[in-house]
C-alpha cells in the first residue's frame, strides 16, 4: 500500500512540474489564435494584450474608416500579448496578413501593423496597391523609428496613434511626416529582453524537470527497499 502512495505522489509531482512550465506559454499568440477580419470589415483595431485605452482604439477606428473610405486603403491593427513560440513578430505579422488576405485582390490595398507587448516590437505588413505610397523606406522607418520612439517607454497608445497618423498621411497621398525628431531611438540593448528572459527560464524548468525525472524515481525506489517492514 505505502509503495502504491510513493507512485502516486511522484507523478503528482511530476504533473505539478509540467502545468508550472506549461503556464508559461500558455498566453502566447499564434496566427490561429486571432479572429479573422476580412478586407473590408469593419474592424480596424484589434487590442488582444489590452494594451491601449477605449478613447485610443475609438481614435484609431475613426481615422482609420475615414481613410478606407476616401482612399480605398485599408489600415488595421492588432496588439499581442506576447509571440507564440519559435514566432517573430515579422513572420507573424506576414501570415496574418496572409491569412487575412489570401488572394492578390483581396490584400492589394490592405496594409497590417502588429505590435507585440512583451518584445516591445512592431511589424508591418501590406499590399501591392500601396507599395507606390507606403514604400520598404517608410515601412522600415515606421518600424523601426515611429514605433520603437513611444514603444521603449511602453507608451502603446500614443505609439499606435502616431503610426496611424502617419500611414493615414501617406496612404492619402500626403508627404510623408516622417519619423521624431530624436538623437537616437533604439530598443535594443545590452540587458537581456524579457523574451530572452522567458525563453531561458523555460530552458532551465526544462532541465530541472529531466533532472527530477531521473531522481525521483531513484529516491523513491531506495527510500523504499530501505525500510523492509515497507
Amino acid at each position: 500500500m505505502n509503495k502504491i502512495k510513493y507512485i502516486f505522489a511522484y507523478f503528482c509531482l511530476s504533473l505539478l512540474l509540467l502545468f508550472n512550465v506549461g503556464i508559461n506559454t500558455a498566453f502566447a499568440t499564434g496566427v490561429y489564435d486571432l479572429p479573422v477580419i476580412n478586407a473590408g470589415e469593419d474592424v480596424w483595431v484589434y487590442d488582444d494584450a489590452d494594451a491601449i485605452s477605449r478613447a485610443t482604439e475609438g481614435k484609431l477606428t475613426s481615422m482609420l474608416q475615414d481613410l478606407a473610405k476616401d482612399t480605398g486603403n485599408e489600415v488595421r491593427m492588432v496588439v499581442i500579448n506576447r509571440l507564440d513560440y519559435g514566432q517573430t513578430i515579422d513572420s507573424l505579422a506576414t501570415e496574418l496578413f496572409q491569412t487575412w488576405y489570401p488572394t492578390p485582390d483581396s490584400a492589394k490595398n490592405q496594409t497590417l501593423v502588429v505590435v507585440d507587448t512583451l518584445s516591445n516590437k512592431g511589424a508591418i505588413a501590406s499590399g501591392d496597391g500601396v507599395s507606390n505610397l507606403l514604400t520598404p523606406e517608410i515601412s522600415e522607418s515606421l518600424v523601426k523609428e515611429t514605433l520603437p520612439y513611444s514603444l521603449k517607454d511602453l507608451q502603446y497608445n500614443q505609439a499606435l496613434i502616431s503610426a496611424g497618423d502617419r500611414l493615414v498621411a501617406v496612404l492619402s497621398g500626403q508627404d510623408d511626416p516622417g519619423a521624431p525628431q530624436v538623437e537616437e531611438i533604439s530598443i535594443e540593448g545590452t540587458f537581456t529582453t524579457a523574451e530572452e528572459t522567458d525563453d531561458r527560464s523555460a530552458t532551465i524548468w526544462t532541465i530541472v524537470l529531466l533532472v527530477l525525472a531521473t531522481v525521483i524515481p531513484m529516491v523513491t525506489y531506495f527510500w523504499y527497499v530501505g525500510f523492509p517492514g515497507n
